[in-house]
């Protein structure tokens, strides 16, 4: 939970909108949309995780945009 949160907290500082869940593996799964250096302060963030989480790796693939309107947090 806190790493999603945590998550949701530095997107809406960036101004990044898209969604983050947890997947039945363990793993998180996240989409975001935002400004190239913001994306990319996030991924760095993502990389680090929230004091309460740790990191393993992360993996990123660029797509195109779908429009998220904010950055929530889903089941």
């Amino acid at each position: 939970m806190y790493y999603r949160v945590f998550a949701q907290k530095k997107a809406k500082e960036l101004g990044i909108n898209g969604y983050i869940k947890n997947m039945t593996d363990g793993t998180v799964y996240c989409e975001a949309e935002g400004e190239e250096l913001a994306l990319e302060a996030f991924a760095d963030w993502c990389a680090e995780g929230s004091p309460y989480s740790r990191v393993e790796s992360v993996n990123v693939e660029v797509s195109a945009e779908k429009g998220y309107e904010e950055f929530e947090i889903r089941k």
